[in-house]
């Protein structure tokens, strides 16, 4: 609703073009400026440097709150750190798009992003998987290893020397 009381006290509160000195709004503007610069913030300073410098794959603001979110409070990061993961999470978006694109459909669905980024979701699950074939690898050489040594003592024949041992079967 309009309220012609409202209006008055706007009228009386602003001043008119001629009562405003051009010296004054400059100090003023100055003064306000310097305010902003002394509440700088260390996020919008290192939003100042990306700008200047390099540019990153993600807003270098978000991808701090979400470290900080997952660290200890006490933990503080170095600039460096933030740059750096940054970085790596676009290193992360571009290998993944990268495997969609090997698919030869024009619409990207959430099998094939599934699929995709399953390595970087599961990477516990497969160290863990590979700690298990490596051990049961060394358990085959170690029976391969035992036969080996079983038949060189019990296939000896007297009459016969013994030709060139095969190299696969060498002991080490």
């Amino acid at each position: 609703m309009y309220d012609e009381r409202e209006d008055k006290f706007n009228e009386e509160t602003i001043p008119s073009n001629e009562e405003i000195i051009p010296e004054e709004t400059e100090e003023i503007i100055d003064s306000e400026e310097a305010v902003e610069s002394d509440e700088t913030t260390e996020e919008d300073f290192d939003n100042e440097e990306d700008e200047e410098g390099e540019s990153l794959p993600f807003a270098k603001a978000e991808v701090v709150r979400l470290m900080k979110q997952n660290l200890d409070r006490d933990k503080m990061i170095r600039e460096r750190v933030k740059v750096e993961m940054n970085k790596f999470l676009g290193e992360v978006l571009e290998k993944v798009c990268e495997q969609l694109n090997e698919y030869p459909y024009t619409t990207i669905e959430y099998e094939m992003l599934k699929e995709s980024i399953y390595p970087y979701q599961n990477i516990e699950r497969i160290n863990e998987e590979k700690k298990r074939i490596l051990m049961h690898l060394h358990a085959i050489k170690a029976d391969c290893d035992a036969l080996s040594m079983d038949v060189k003592k019990t296939l000896k024949l007297k009459d016969v020397h013994e030709e060139e041992e095969d190299p696969a079967f060498m002991d080490y």
